[in-house]
């Protein structure tokens, strides 16, 4: 059943777009009620406008905290227009049907973001009215329209002008389902507020609030449908936050994945960094006073796995640096015969324009990876309180993230070597690499960079095996990390094999002191860190 326009109700916060909606509203003859500030916008504007007051026969009071909260409100937006006795009763209480609802709500969010935000002025932005009149005219959606957004009012208007001031139910219907998405962010963004400041880390319900980005065109295999859906803004640089370049293909579900675990393990350095990822695990990783060579020793770690992965930059890319990556094409794509080298992602602070239009002339892939700008990163900004969800069938499992880095206080030599300054260097990124690698995870680094991983075996031992097996001459002189305790002394002897020099784990084994002796026995320095890096 479409439903004329007669009377809409207009009270925003955000008021982009508002005086081109009334006007086109007025234009229909449609009668336009409204509050506070936005009366006054619209006044200004030349309209003529029907204040609150004037409907409820009550001033707007207690600073703005009541002005809607009225039956001649309430009863103009959920009586049934079919239903005798709701009829009556607007008749006998003189309440007048209202059409459209027009409000979005205080903006909650941006006042709690802001590092001046009281408590006090927290409280004051929650909106009480807004929510109870879009749920009201949500909720009787067959007769009402409401209306949550300015990216709305086109359709609206057009549906509008082409229906002699109709809207359709099957509109309605579908505005009334987003303006029940949005109180319920709204809500789960108060709710979370309040956790926060009463140190509550783990309520007894909680709700994660997202906006929808994209869909996305499949999820991780083409038969499973997937979307993209951002969290309430952060000042933390994250993939979420990044800004997609134009010119390269539509993201998909595994390249936000893979791009995300590289961009996190990049972040963890405040030298100039490169990461490579492959299937959420690093097959690249390194560190220089030059992100050109950092780029470069992180691709050659492992130039087979490169292939198609993602690439995390900590520093902008400039047109020398966008040479250097579109070089290991030529030095290293050719000469496999795979047709060169191609990356998903480049992820990183910023490109200049020089950049980006020197990686879009790659003919082999240029025009196909997809470029993500984060902005500077601010290791201050990361944020501690957020969650690492996971799901499982049923039900969600959450934990804070795993934000603990490399502490060289907390270090404890625990054998009669002891490593040297350098040593020390390769055990930290060792160590931060194993950290974003999959459980069970053995990791080897020389000279600043990663040069063997064992990632995600059933066993300690087999991932030993594959990390010496890929780093292969290599390993004489590495450090190896372990992400979690040894619980035999059999991945030390296997590394002493190796040629491993120095070794950075946990501690806590009730056997530490087996793998010490072997560690001694060969000359191998050993620190205990003390924490786990458990990722599965």
């Amino acid at each position: 059943m479409d439903v004329q326009i007669k009377t809409a109700l207009v009270s925003v916060s955000d008021k982009t777009g508002i005086v081109e909606f009334v006007r086109k509203l007025i234009e229909m003859d449609v009668r336009i009620i409204s509050t506070g500030g936005t009366a006054k916008a619209l006044k200004d504007a030349g309209f003529d406008i029907v204040a609150i007051d004037s409907v409820t026969g009550f001033p707007e009071m207690m600073d703005g905290r009541v002005k809607t909260l009225h039956p001649r409100i309430h009863g103009g937006l959920l009586a049934m227009r079919d239903n005798p006795d709701h009829v009556a009763a607007m008749k006998e209480n003189e309440i007048e049907p209202i059409d459209m609802v027009c409000v979005n709500l205080y903006p909650f969010e941006q006042t709690i973001a802001s590092p001046d935000c009281t408590f006090e002025k927290a409280i004051e932005n929650i909106d009480i009215g807004g929510p109870s009149m879009l749920r009201s005219a949500a909720k009787n959606n067959k007769y009402v329209t409401v209306v949550t957004s300015p990216e709305q009012y086109c359709n609206v208007i057009e549906q509008m002008q082409a229906n002699s001031g109709a809207l359709s139910q099957e509109l309605r219907t579908d505005l009334a389902r987003a303006a029940f998405g949005l109180t319920a962010a709204y809500d789960a963004a108060i709710a979370g507020y309040l956790n926060k400041q009463a140190k509550v880390q783990y309520p007894e319900l909680i709700s994660l609030a997202g906006t929808r980005v994209q869909e996305l065109r499949y999820g991780e295999n083409p038969h499973q449908t997937a979307a993209f859906y951002k969290l309430p803004a952060k000042d933390e640089a994250s993939v979420s936050s990044a800004r997609l370049l134009p010119g390269g293909k539509e993201i998909s579900f595994n390249n936000l994945l893979d791009t995300n675990a590289a961009f996190e393990l990049v972040k963890e350095f405040d030298e100039p960094a490169a990461v490579v990822v492959k299937h959420l695990n690093p097959c690249g990783c390194a560190i220089d006073d030059d992100i050109k060579e950092a780029y470069r020793k992180a691709y050659e770690g492992d130039v087979v796995s490169a292939f198609g992965g993602i690439i995390a930059l900590n520093r902008p890319v400039d047109e020398e640096l966008a040479g250097t990556i579109m070089e290991s094409y030529s030095r290293f794509g050719k000469a496999r015969g795979a047709g060169g080298f191609f990356a998903e992602v480049i992820i990183a602070p910023s490109f200049a324009p020089e950049a980006v239009e020197l990686i879009r002339t790659l003919k082999a892939w240029g025009n196909r990876v997809r470029l993500l700008e984060t902005g500077p990163i601010n290791r201050k900004n990361i944020d501690t309180a957020e969650y690492d969800v996971r799901c499982v069938v049923g039900g969600l499992l959450l934990q804070k993230r795993d934000l603990l880095g490399w502490d060289p206080a907390e270090l404890m030599c625990v054998t009669k070597t002891k490593p040297t300054d350098q040593q020390l260097e390769d055990l930290r990124l060792a160590w931060l690499a194993a950290k974003h690698t999959k459980s069970n995870t053995i990791t080897l680094a020389k000279e600043k960079r990663l040069i063997g991983v064992g990632a995600g075996q059933m066993n300690r031992v087999e991932s030993g095996l594959i990390a010496f097996k890929m780093a292969g001459e290599q390993a004489k002189g590495a450090a190896l990390a372990s992400d979690a305790f040894f619980p035999f002394p059999d991945n030390v002897v296997n590394a002493a094999k190796a040629g491993v020099c120095c070794i950075v784990q946990p501690g806590g084994s009730k056997k530490d002191d087996e793998s010490i002796s072997v560690a001694d026995e060969h000359g191998i320095a050993m620190v205990f860190t003390g924490k786990r890096h458990f990722k599965h």
